[in-house]
């Protein structure tokens, strides 16, 4: 299933594998997502900015319950950005994945900031 939508001028497109969108979960990840925004936001222009958010429970190879995995790429004027985890639950997934995103965009604008 996809899913493709605008959140204040970042194109969000979500895709879920052997997972149903559900629409607490569709909440839980544009909340995340929203939280980023503070740092994306010098790219203002509508579609500057895109984040692929794939989201999925793994295959039952797993011996030990549901793993549920989460990546993130998110698109900025002149680079990428990606993260991605496997938990036990698929929000934890998407919290470890945001921090680390919050990370990486944190270091991409200090860098932009020292040029």
């Amino acid at each position: 299933m996809y899913m493709l939508w605008y959140y204040n001028g970042v194109r969000i497109i979500i895709k879920t594998t052997n997972l149903e969108l559900t629409p607490a979960l569709n909440e839980y990840i544009e909340t995340k997502l929203w939280s980023l925004n503070k740092f994306v936001d010098k790219w203002d222009i509508e579609g500057a900015v895109e984040a692929k958010v794939e989201i999925s429970k793994t295959t039952k190879h797993h011996k030990k319950g549901n793993i549920y995995r989460t990546e993130v790429s998110l698109a900025l004027p002149g680079k990428i950005i990606r993260a991605q985890r496997e938990e036990w639950d698929i929000r934890v997934a998407i919290d470890r994945v945001k921090r680390k995103l919050q990370q990486e965009i944190k270091k991409h604008n200090d860098l932009q900031r020292d040029y």
